[in-house]
């Protein structure tokens, strides 16, 4: 419980310490006019107090990430405490961060246009692809698993409601954000930090025994030989720590924020809640089960299944009632996430084509594409799509710190506080598509040597063009 506790700490702590010094990096201007006051349409850019924007954007990057993500990175053990942690405030929260800055002083613009101006067109343009096709999966993924959901929490029949579900994408996507987003995410915003809260003291009244940190460092995983912490924990806890997602969601925020000055509380806040939320489920999967042995048995048993464990402990813990809101927000995470996936990716088309979306003829022109490829998707089997998902998404996670590191390299702010992360989550996402079982499966001494080896390459790359820069931006002798 010690390390648990300690954990909770550090994550406030950190927002207060960390937060403030990554908001000095950055140097926001309160009195610097946000897109929200100059670009003003009704629709996409509407001024919104910091307090809703806070929970709108808790609710779009949290999705089923740091519930889901966070039990399965505790079959690890306690070591996914430190991930949760060192990642959130360390990467996750200053990747959040600072590329929601970088939008908001680009006039809101998209995660691709970001990249594009700072590591090149070609880049740019790869990753406005993936990240269309990212939101569609996400839009086609969360429709069709709540719905089988509800349909077993109700009985009624499945198709009912992925047509509810899809009524609701349509008109939050094309709606200005305000109308529906706005007045509904805050409300499930609230009830998902309530639910977490309400775990958090179920933990500590029942007090059951859980492994620390500091006894048990190694890896507790049922098949160790299969799954290493590195680099399977960091791509297991992703929306946990840091994810590629989060920096498509960002704009939409940005689009709405009224103060530069809010940006830490809303942007590097939303974060550290997430690695909160993230901490007292994976504790709560520990201690529910009495310790280690116990939740890998259940979790044997039933197939490794986060979904039955967040129901049995939430039937248990909170009750009837409280059993049957903490489902319903986990119904609630990614539906909430999906409708979001789908407007960045209209914003992401808009922007690309540059085509304004004050026209309600312009936002259906863009968006009826991606409906019916997500109505197309329905019909495909997930199970190995989805395994390249989780990678792909720290891919982008990685693509977005070399981003923000050449961003911040120009601007001559300090660039290591995303040089380091970025260096390594490249090493990450290296190793993981060359040693695990959904991508290449080679031995696992030799991915690590590639992974290490690709990020050096970067590394000197980086070095290179940034003397390169400086070297032709010094005045000659004449």
């Amino acid at each position: 419980m010690i390390t648990f506790i300690v954990s909770l700490i550090i994550l406030i702590g950190g927002y207060f310490i960390y937060g403030r010094y990554i908001e000095k990096v950055f140097s926001p201007d309160k009195n610097r006019k946000t897109p929200a006051l100059t670009s003003t349409d009704g629709v996409d850019y509407v001024p919104l107090s910091s307090k809703k924007i806070f929970l709108i954007q808790f609710l779009n990057i949290a999705g089923l990430g740091p519930i889901f993500g966070a039990i399965m990175g505790a079959m690890y053990g306690p070591i996914v405490f430190l991930w949760i942690v060192l990642g959130t405030l360390f990467c996750g929260a200053v990747h959040d961060y600072l590329s929601a800055m970088m939008s908001l002083r680009s006039n809101g613009r998209s995660l691709p246009e970001l990249i594009s101006g700072e590591l090149g067109k070609t880049i740019g343009l790869a990753v406005r692809i993936i990240t269309i096709v990212l939101m569609v999966l996400v839009g086609a993924v969360f429709l069709s698993g709540p719905a089988s959901l509800l349909s077993s929490m109700t009985g009624i029949e499945n198709l009912w409601w992925i047509i509810l579900i899809f009524s609701y994408y349509v008109l939050a996507t094309l709606f200005p954000v305000d109308k529906i987003i706005g007045k509904v995410y805050p409300i499930f915003g609230f009830a998902l930090l309530f639910m977490a809260f309400g775990i958090l003291i179920a933990i500590f009244v029942n007090n059951n025994p859980m492994p620390e940190l500091y006894n048990s460092l190694n890896n507790m995983n049922p098949n160790p030989e299969r799954y290493p912490v590195f680099p399977m924990l960091f791509i297991t806890v992703a929306c946990g720590a840091i994810s590629g997602f989060h920096a498509t969601q960002s704009p939409l925020m940005a689009r709405c924020i009224k103060s530069e000055s809010d940006s830490r509380k809303v942007f590097f806040g939303a974060m550290v809640a997430e690695g909160v939320v993230a901490s007292i489920w994976a504790a709560a999967a520990i201690c529910f089960f009495n310790g280690m042995e116990g939740f890998q048995s259940f979790m044997a048993e039933n197939g490794n299944s986060a979904a039955v464990v967040v129901k049995n402990i939430s039937s248990t813990w909170l009750g009837v009632m409280g059993g049957f809101l903490a489902l319903l927000g986990v119904v609630v995470a990614p539906i909430t996430s999906a409708d979001t996936a789908f407007r960045s990716a209209r914003l992401i088309i808009a922007d690309f084509m540059n085509k304004e979306q004050k026209s309600f003829k312009n936002r259906i022109l863009i968006s009826a594409p991606l409906f019916l490829v997500c109505i197309i998707l329905l019909n495909i089997n997930f199970d190995i799509i989805w395994r390249y998902f989780a990678w792909t998404n720290q891919t982008l996670a990685a693509i977005t710190l070399w981003s923000i590191t050449v961003y911040l390299a120009k601007q001559n702010k300090n660039f290591y506080v995303t040089l380091l992360p970025a260096l390594f989550m490249s090493a990450v996402c290296m190793t993981y598509i060359l040693v695990s079982p959904e991508g290449f499966g080679i031995p696992h001494v030799y991915g690590y040597i590639f992974g290490t080896g690709f990020s050096t390459i970067l590394l000197i790359c980086f070095i290179i063009k940034r003397k390169y820069s400086i070297r032709t931006e010094l005045p000659h002798d004449i």
